[in-house]
């Protein structure tokens, strides 16, 4: 197999229009290669600049998980942190477990930040929303969204082999006339949900709005967890 490592987005997008696959971390396509056959080539985008930003408001999606700090908001930061081992996150990569992963660890986070990504396709890079990363299974280059006043995460603990364990995860954006936008995604096995409530700075009235939402059919312990963290984040005007 060719590994072909392109400079630039416009060199990418040549090495995918002449069959290269893409492959970010490999972890989790090497067992099935393994089994099934290695192709020509492949295509990693661990050497194009736009797929390796990191910072306050942006991801790449060639940026390996354990490289995600503080510079992220915590939401994104936690999630990225609790993906595998620590020798999965040094390989596994933003794009590979968005794109590449039924899990998609890092997406309830991605969710309450609203993030919109960048993908490329045939016909040059566009952005969209993760409805469509998630459907479509597009070549990612990167995420942006707006920073938020704060954010949350907790994801249990799974027994190994069994379901995929529960993860919640929030943030609160600030609004307009001093409201804020609180989003709650929960991960239940391999459904996410995710919903936003314009509230104040009350949680009870925050979140019997969510109840009345999608988010109302979760569970028990999704919503324990829910309640935790719209307490915390309503009560911290600032941070992340």
């Amino acid at each position: 197999m060719r590994l072909r490592l392109p400079t630039s987005v416009s060199e990418a997008q040549r090495c995918l229009a002449e069959g290269a696959v893409p492959v970010g971390g490999a972890t989790l396509v090497w067992a099935t290669w393994q089994r099934d056959g290695f192709p020509d080539q492949a295509v990693s985008l661990r050497e194009v600049p736009e797929a390796n930003v990191l910072g306050p408001q942006e991801l790449g999606a060639a940026v390996v998980l354990h490289r995600i700090d503080a510079r992220v908001p915590e939401v994104l930061r936690r999630a990225a942190g609790a993906v595998g081992t620590g020798a999965v996150r040094r390989a596994a990569t933003v794009g590979g477990n968005l794109v590449g992963s039924a899990l998609r660890c890092l997406l309830p986070a991605a969710l309450v930040l609203d993030a919109r990504a960048s993908v490329l396709g045939p016909d040059g890079v566009h952005d969209t929303d993760l409805a469509e990363v998630v459907a479509k299974r597009p070549v990612l280059l990167s995420l942006r969204w707006r920073a938020p006043v704060a954010s949350a995460y907790r994801k249990l603990p799974g027994d190994p082999g069994g379901p995929p364990p529960l993860v919640v995860a929030s943030a609160l954006h600030a609004e307009d006339a001093g409201t804020a936008r609180l989003r709650v995604a929960v991960r239940d096995g391999y459904d996410v949900l995710s919903e936003s409530v314009v509230c104040g700075t009350d949680a009870r009235p925050a979140l019997d709005a969510l109840r009345a939402t999608a988010l109302g059919d979760a569970p028990a312990a999704a919503w324990q967890i829910v309640g935790d963290q719209v307490t915390q984040l309503l009560s911290r005007p600032a941070g992340r």
